[in-house]
Order: structure tokens, then sequence, then C-alpha cells
């Protein structure tokens, strides 16, 4: 079953008077539980297509159906809940709290979310900032940490709720390989554990290859989609 569908959609910007054509009749299924990549050049159209996915933007033309509803028909209000809920995402520039610090930023979907106890919070918490390596930066606010550490605090914070679905803009794009491997790990595993849908953008190669699909966008259409190369045995991302 699809958790994503998308339709002719397309999607135009005016900059000054330019008129820009990010993406140009895609089309796209995800089904529930796929590792999805999104591959293509700087400007082809993949960080627009994600946002659309995850309800940060809306198409000029087509329909983005996710989780079973069309995100067209759906009020501000169950948008938001639809993002909250259901959908976790890894912004290219982060997208952080400045004013809160790495576990308040990572706990603050959970305090939106609300249900959970103080002590359930933390340690859902805890862990995740175990995971990513970045827990002895608890108190830190993201001024104070570098453009890797702020990536991982992203990873963490888009997986804490603990989602349906991850959408990830180049999530190993600020990282050293060791830790871009160690954050693609973690992403299998909650693939593989929980069922968990993912769908991330990347120039990787490396990464790629850790996916089920490859889909390949150029110049805003849908170029192809293929199986993920066959990945050699021992190797990461």
């Amino acid at each position: 079953m699809a958790i994503i569908s998308v339709r002719d959609v397309s999607k135009d910007y005016l900059l000054g008077k330019t008129h820009v054509h990010a993406l140009r009749g895609v089309s796209l299924d995800v089904e529930k539980g796929e590792f999805l990549s999104i591959a293509g050049p700087s400007g082809s159209g993949k960080t627009t297509l994600l946002n659309l996915i995850g309800c940060v933007d809306t198409p000029s033309a087509g329909t983005v159906t996710v989780d079973g509803h069309d995100t067209s028909r759906l009020s501000e209000r169950a948008l938001t809940g639809l993002r909250l809920h259901r959908i976790g995402f890894i912004f290219q520039s982060f997208n952080l709290v400045a004013v809160l610090d790495v576990y308040q930023n990572v706990e603050f979907p959970l305090l939106l979310q609300g249900g959970l106890t103080t002590r359930a919070r933390r340690e859902r918490v805890d862990g995740l900032l175990e995971a990513v390596g970045i827990r002895d930066h608890a108190r830190h606010r993201p001024s104070e940490l570098s453009g890797g550490q702020r990536q991982r605090v992203a990873v963490a914070r888009a997986l804490v709720t603990r989602p349906a679905l991850v959408l990830a803009d180049e999530p190993t794009a600020n990282l050293d390989s060791q830790t871009g491997a160690n954050i693609i790990d973690l992403m299998k595993e909650l693939n593989q554990r929980d069922g968990t849908t993912f769908v991330f953008s990347t120039h990787d190669p490396k990464v790629m290859s850790h996916a089920s699909a490859i889909v390949r966008i150029a110049d805003g259409a849908v170029a192809g989609r293929e199986p993920a190369p066959a990945q050699p045995a021992g190797a990461r991302a």
C-alpha cells in the first residue's frame, strides 16, 4: 500500500520577473516500509518534492496524497496534525530552535504531541541523543555546535516521535563519513525494525547503495526509477 502518492505534480515559482519550473508533471508512489533515495543534481527539484510530500509547501498543479490524505483538501490544522503525528523531516538547513538547547530541541515535538510522561520523554530523547552521538552536548545551544553536530540533532528530532514516514534532505551532507554511516545505519534499523518509511535525497553513491530503490530526477521531472546497486559485503556509507 502506498504511503505517498504524487500525481502529475508541478511546482512553479516567480523569482522577480523569472518564472521557475521547479517540478514538471512528477508522478511517484512510495510503498509503506520503503527506504527510497531521490537522486539528482543540485537544482533538479529534490528538495521541492520533499517539501511537497512533507506538507511544508503546496503544488501549483497535481495532487499529493500522504498516509491516505489528499493534502490539498486538508485544513491548516489538519496539515499541522499530519506533520506532527505522522511525518519526521530532516531539513538540510537544520531548522533548530536557537533559544533551546539540544535536549529541548529534540524533546519539543513530544511536548507538542503530548501523552508521554516526563520520564518517558527523557528516556526517548536520551536514547536518540546517544544513538546519534550527541548526548555529551545535550545542554548546548545550536550556535555552540558544528554543522555536523546540528545535523545529528536534526536527525534525532525527526525520529523522536517515531513517525510512520521520515523525509530527509541530504541527511549526511554535513557529516564525516563515519558519522554519516552511523546515521544511515540508525535509519535503516528503524526501517527494518519498525517498518518506518524513509525517503531521502542524496548526491552520495554510498548512501544510495543502502536504498531499496532510487528515483532519479533531472530538470524537475522523474528521469527513472531503478533498484539500488548491490552493496559490497561489509561496505558502509
